[in-house]
This record gives C-alpha cells, structure tokens and sequence, in this order.
C-alpha cells in the first residue's frame, strides 16, 4: 500500500510504500520533546519531493540519524538512517496523510537509556 505524506506547509512531500501495524514511540528526548510515531522501512520504499532548500537535517547523540525537517514550517516528516549496512527511513506517521492516529497500536522505546 503507498501512503503519502507531507510537512504542515507541503514544501516537502513523500510518498511511502508499505503497511504498518504498529508504530514506535520512544521516549528520549528528541523523539519525545516531538512527538514522534516512528514506523520504519527500507530508504528505497520512501521517494521524497522537496523544494530547494527547504530540508533541513538535524542529528544529536550519536549522529546516527539525520532527521530531516522542514526550513519553513518546521515539521519533521522522516529521518533516515544506516543500520548494519542497510539503509532505512524513520517515518514520522504523524505526517502522513488521512492516517487515523488514535486507532495505530504503540509500540513504547526506551530511548533515554540508550
């Protein structure tokens, strides 16, 4: 199933290729201070459309993943990361759209003691 997405001003959309029965919600800072719901998929099922200059990325701890945002409206739609040798995308399904968040299962990450 291909599932579209978009920061709150729409200068950064992607479309996501996949399913989802639940999403992880970690509670270390960045992902808490934001309310991230994290679903992860391979980097090749997600194909982003950005204006110029518009994406902006961030990394903390580790520097492991960017987490991308946008330089307008601020909204952090994705992040992608190498894992083992494997690509991958952190959605933030918040940003996805006609997404009913109240019905999706979390799957609780306890990030603070990584």
């Amino acid at each position: 199933m291909s599932h579209t997405g978009r920061c709150h001003c729409g200068k950064i959309s992607f479309e996501v290729e996949g399913d989802f029965e639940s999403v992880l919600e970690c509670n270390c800072s960045h992902c808490s201070s934001k309310g991230y719901l994290l679903w992860f998929v391979p980097r090749a099922d997600v194909s982003v459309k950005a204006e110029d200059n518009s994406l902006s990325t961030y990394t903390f701890n580790k520097h492991q993943i960017k987490h991308h945002f946008c330089s307008t409206c601020g909204s952090a739609p994705f992040g992608f990361a190498t894992n083992k040798g494997v690509e991958m995308a952190a959605i933030n399904v918040r940003c996805l759209q006609d997404i009913d968040l109240s019905a999706i299962k979390r799957d609780f990450v306890d990030g603070r003691a990584f």
